[in-house]
């Protein structure tokens, strides 16, 4: 089975990786170093962002 391609442009998750302070490991080790919970809470932030944006841009 073929990998999917991430939808994430990669300064989006550098800047995700930042904000929420694992962005040493991803220096370090890669996108592989990170635990699934840092994962987990770069794409809850990234669907937060959306939203918001989303919300914005109705009103």
């Amino acid at each position: 089975m073929a990998r999917r391609r991430g939808t994430m442009s990669e300064a989006l998750k550098v800047e995700l990786a930042k904000d929420l302070g694992f962005y040493d490991t991803v220096a370090q080790e890669g996108w592989g170093g990170i635990r699934a919970r840092d994962a987990g809470n770069m794409v809850k932030r990234a669907i937060e962002i959306a939203e918001k944006a989303m919300t914005e841009s109705t009103q």
